[in-house]
C-alpha cells in the first residue's frame, strides 16, 4: 500500500469572536494558506494536484455554496482543481486530512490539499420559510453554535446540546477535571 505523507503545513492564526480576524471573508480566509502554500513551493506544479479537501461545519454564509471550490478559486489555483468541502461538524477539518491520506493510500490521489475553515464570527443568522401559506410566523437562527431548525423528535429523543455543552456534560459525568482536559 502505498503511503500518505504530510509535506507541509500552514495555518491562519486563531481568532477571537468579533476579533481581528471578524473583518474577513471566511471564503478569503480559507484561501490564504493555499497562497502560502503556493507562494513558498514553487518548485510543485499546481496542475498536478488531484483534489483539495476542507472542512467547515457552518456552512451558512460566506462559507456556504462548496467553500473549497471558492478557496481554490480565490487562491488562484488552476481551475481544474477540484475541490469538496466535508461537513462532520467539529470533526471536518480532521476528516478532510484523512480522506486525503486514504485516497494517496488507496492510489486514487497523489497531491491533496486538506485542512479546513471556520468564521464563528462571520456566521449568520438565518430565518426559515413559513409553513403555510400567509403565514406571518417567523423564526431565526443565530448560526454560530448549536441546532437550528430542531427537529422535535430529535430534541426529544437524543437532547440538543451544542458541542461546548455536551463537552461540560461529559466532564461532569465522567469526572474529567478541566486540567485534565487542557492536558
Amino acid at each position: 500500500m502505498k503511503q500518505a505523507y504530510i509535506c507541509d503545513g500552514i495555518r491562519t492564526p486563531f481568532g477571537r469572536y468579533a476579533g481581528t480576524l471578524s473583518a474577513i471573508r471566511t471564503d478569503d480566509l480559507a484561501a490564504a494558506p493555499i497562497k502560502e502554500l503556493m507562494a513558498r513551493s514553487t518548485g510543485v506544479d499546481w496542475t498536478k494536484v488531484d483534489d483539495l479537501l476542507y472542512g467547515c461545519a457552518n456552512q451558512a454564509g460566506e462559507d456556504n455554496r462548496n467553500v473549497a471550490r471558492m478557496a481554490v478559486l480565490l487562491a488562484g489555483l488552476p481551475i481544474t482543481v477540484p475541490a469538496t468541502t466535508i461537513n462532520r461538524l467539529c470533526g471536518s477539518s480532521l476528516d478532510a486530512i484523512g480522506t486525503a491520506a486514504r485516497a494517496i493510500k488507496s492510489q486514487e490521489a497523489n497531491l491533496v490539499i486538506a485542512g479546513g475553515v471556520e468564521s464563528m464570527s462571520r456566521s449568520p443568522y438565518v430565518t426559515g420559510k413559513a409553513v403555510e401559506s400567509f403565514s406571518r410566523t417567523v423564526k431565526t437562527f443565530d448560526t454560530t453554535l448549536g441546532w437550528r431548525f430542531v427537529n422535535r423528535l430529535m430534541q426529544e429523543k437524543y437532547g440538543i446540546e451544542s458541542m461546548p455543552e455536551t463537552a461540560e456534560n461529559v466532564a461532569e459525568q465522567y469526572e474529567i477535571s478541566r486540567h485534565d482536559q487542557d492536558q
